[in-house]
């Protein structure tokens, strides 16, 4: 047992579990801002109906996203003590500002929204949900701008063993930040509007308040549109800083062991990192030139240069990220990316062709698509993450040196946190799952019956 692969897996796993809540919650706020600016509007109750119902989905994850993200921020010192005290100077400004600004301000109006109907004006309370939503995304900002500084560091000294921040505002124009920021936002958004997709479909084959529902799925169907257009052209743009960025990152997520030029794009492989090769391979020639140059010719710089290059520059070591987990991610991530573009086609091909969605069969399989943003959420920050590996900070402090010293002697004391973390999470997990199923299938009947009983006078 080794107490840094132990560290990482636990702080991996407690990371793609707190990830399944934040897209949603990032989307689905701007929903349900959407929806009730509509009825404000119209003084249409369908689209209050519509608020509420959704607003009651979101509340449950946003509950869920709070809990699983506490536990990750105490990781920073149980588990990787040698990271903060490098470089807490300037980890700690983004993560106290996400604190003390985004998720007090989302979670005070979103306590007011929810005690709100009918006590607000009208107007008053669709600032607060709005409010909210702008919390939520401000809060995914702050944490990114963090992230970013450990995928490219900027703004900085190192002093005395440690790193001390010079300049703020150069975290917050990190080029890096500016490519991750939207499309995880993007990717939040797609995620949101799957999500009111898949279960409107559910309630119109099931014949449940066509209008209520055909209206939700409408709503929804162009938020994907335009979040999964958005996705698209920000993940081409990031890929483009990453080759300049992290080189060795987009060598491992192509198997390319050495550099090409032009560079072809391998659509699938079977990579061997022990030999530094690909067992099987089909390529596109020229593709990867094109995708990163915009034109068919361009150097990319492979695995083995770029270890060499690295072993020189930082010293001998190994400085390869796992390629097999790279490539799959990226290629998981981008394949669900484009069938989600089709999906979003189709279901405007139905609704154009002004003919009942619930007599179409493809409506019953979007319940089951609901899936697709979360696994290739997952991907990406698996890619993300493990892509910049041996490094925790690229190019300044790798991963074994970031872990507790006091658990480098005491491994079994990560492995036991690791199971715990993981056993609480699932069933945590398990409970989000169950009570978003339970609502999502009572439809808003069973949301209007709890808002009449909260706001009865007896109550």
């Amino acid at each position: 047992m080794d107490a840094t692969v132990l560290s990482e897996w636990q702080f991996g796993i407690t990371t793609v579990y707190h990830f399944f809540f934040v897209p949603l919650t990032l989307g689905l706020s701007v929903i349900v801002a959407i929806m009730e600016t509509i009825y404000v509007r119209t003084a249409n109750e369908t689209y209050k109906r519509m608020a509420k119902f959704w607003g009651n989905l979101f509340i449950i994850n946003f509950a869920m996203g709070v809990v699983t993200g506490i536990v990750m921020e105490f990781q920073f010192g149980m588990n990787w003590s040698g990271y903060s005290s490098f470089v807490g100077d300037i980890f700690g400004a983004p993560l106290a500002l996400e604190a003390l600004l985004a998720f007090f301000l989302e979670s005070t109006f979103l306590g007011l929204w929810i005690f709100g109907w009918d006590r607000f004006s009208k107007g008053l309370h669709l600032t607060t949900i709005w409010l909210v939503a702008f919390a939520s995304n401000l809060s995914a900002f702050f944490i990114l701008t963090a992230n970013s500084f450990m995928q490219n560091p900027v703004g900085y000294v190192e002093e005395s063993g440690h790193l001390v921040m010079t300049n703020f505002e150069a975290l917050l124009t990190n080029p890096y930040l500016w490519g991750q920021f939207p499309h995880t936002v993007a990717a939040g958004f797609v995620t949101a509007a799957f999500f009111v997709l898949g279960i409107s479909a559910y309630h119109l084959v099931k014949k449940h308040e066509a209008d209520f529902f055909n209206r939700s799925f409408s709503i929804s169907l162009i938020l994907a549109a335009i979040s999964v257009v958005a996705v698209i052209f920000m993940g081409d743009y990031q890929g483009k800083q990453i080759m300049h960025m992290q080189p060795m990152k987009i060598a491992s997520m192509e198997a390319m062991w050495n550099d090409e030029n032009p560079a072809a794009f391998n659509l699938v492989a079977i990579p061997d990192q022990k030999d530094g090769q690909n067992l099987y391979a089909i390529k596109i020639p020229y593709m990867l030139s094109m995708l990163l140059f915009n034109r068919p010719e361009g150097e990319v710089e492979g695995i083995s240069e770029l270890q060499d290059q690295y072993s020189t520059q930082y010293g001998p070591g190994n400085y390869e990220p796992d390629v097999f987990v790279t490539f799959w991610t990226f290629r998981i991530m981008v394949g669900l990316g484009f069938l989600m573009a089709f999906i979003v086609l189709y279901g405007f091909y139905l609704v154009f062709r002004k003919k009942s969605l619930s007599d179409d069969k493809f409506i019953k399989l979007l319940p089951f698509a609901i899936a697709f943003p979360y696994i290739a959420n997952t991907c990406g920050w698996v890619l993300t993450e493990m892509g910049r590996q041996p490094w925790t900070i690229f190019g300044l402090l790798k991963t074994s040196d970031a872990v507790s010293p006091v658990l480098k002697t005491q491994p079994g004391m990560v492995l036991s946190s690791l199971i715990i973390f993981t056993l609480l999470y699932a069933g945590l997990m398990v409970a989000d799952a169950y009570l978003l199923v339970k609502y999502s299938k009572a439809g808003p009947q069973i949301q209007a019956a709890m808002v009449d009983v909260k706001e009865s006078p007896i109550h």
